[in-house]
């Protein structure tokens, strides 16, 4: 199997304009676009956002078979039994597109916004941990009960369930050893933008070292359950390694950074819309060529 390429559409255009984007998108070729399942998200908070599940809904009205989902929804404003019930009408009207990527979440402005204190690293593993579990019963299951110390469900009802069977799947976006073992139990896909300590003053050769490492566990924590690893696609979003946008430069420059990591065992990468005057700024032109002309290079 090939490289996959996918697009992530950042929420920042009403749908007016937006459709347009997600319907080139498809156009283009492109695997899958995601979108980001943040409130507010850094150099954007004081412009416009929008929500990640009325955006997919509007974007699986708008397309045919490009594959749609999130990159990534957390914990920090969001409750598994109320993400269910959107997920499954998600995927019903999208006619079973949706890949659901999730994460641990962080200290971004999504941690406050509904008022509380941000939590620390070990309390968002603590959350994720019982968060996974729970939400993948409620998405398998038509009725479900849970008392946790982070969440509870009561009775809990998603008739018809998803469209995919068992369910839709889940990306789990994960680095450290906890998040690592709920990728290799609860995954179908495992999702990396390297290590953020390499973005500032790191080389490639350093990133693509990192992530060795970090597939490297993903291997451990799989094998520890007796699972295969390559049972798991692995997804790297680009724009926060140490090459930034430049593999956005040329189609020759993607294709070498593509290789690179399909050499580490990715077979989906994630580049970013442009935005102009952002840190996903690019050249339209060559991004269109690129998405047209790279999946074949890289077979």
């Amino acid at each position: 199997m090939g490289m996959r390429l996918s697009t992530a559409i950042l929420p920042i255009h009403r749908w007016g304009q937006g459709q347009k984007l997600w319907q080139r998108a498809e156009a283009l070729g492109f695997h899958a676009s995601y979108t980001y399942d943040h409130l507010s998200w850094r150099t954007f908070r004081d412009g416009p956002w929008f929500g990640a599940v009325p955006t997919l809904t509007a974007a699986a009205t708008a397309t045919q078979s490009m594959r749609l989902g999130t990159l990534v929804t957390s914990p920090n404003f969001r409750h598994p039994v109320t993400l269910a019930k959107e997920l499954i009408s998600l995927d019903d009207i999208s006619g079973g597109r949706v890949t659901l990527g999730i994460g641990a979440g962080g200290t971004g402005f999504d941690a406050t916004a509904l008022g509380q204190e941000p939590w620390t690293p070990r309390e968002r593993a603590d959350r994720f941990a019982e968060f996974v579990p729970l939400l993948d019963r409620l998405l398998t299951e038509d009725a479900v009960s849970y008392e946790g110390d982070f969440y509870q469900a009561h009775e809990a009802r998603n008739i018809p369930g998803c469209v995919q069977r068992p369910r839709l799947p889940f990306a789990v976006a994960a680095t450290g050893p906890r998040g690592l073992r709920l990728a290799a139990r609860y995954g179908q896909a495992w999702v990396t933008t390297g290590d953020p300590r390499l973005y500032e003053d790191g080389t490639p050769e350093q990133s693509d070292q990192a992530i060795r490492s970090q597939a490297d566990k993903l291997t451990d924590a799989c094998a520890e359950i007796g699972r295969d690893v390559t049972e798991l696609d692995k997804i790297l979003l680009t724009g926060f390694t140490p090459d930034r946008s430049r593999p956005l430069e040329s189609l020759d420059a993607f294709v070498d950074f593509a290789g690179r990591h399909r050499e580490l065992g990715f077979n989906e990468i994630v580049v970013h819309w442009p935005i102009p005057d952002s840190d996903f700024a690019a050249d339209q032109k060559v991004f269109e060529r690129i998405a047209m002309e790279a999946p074949a290079q890289l077979r």
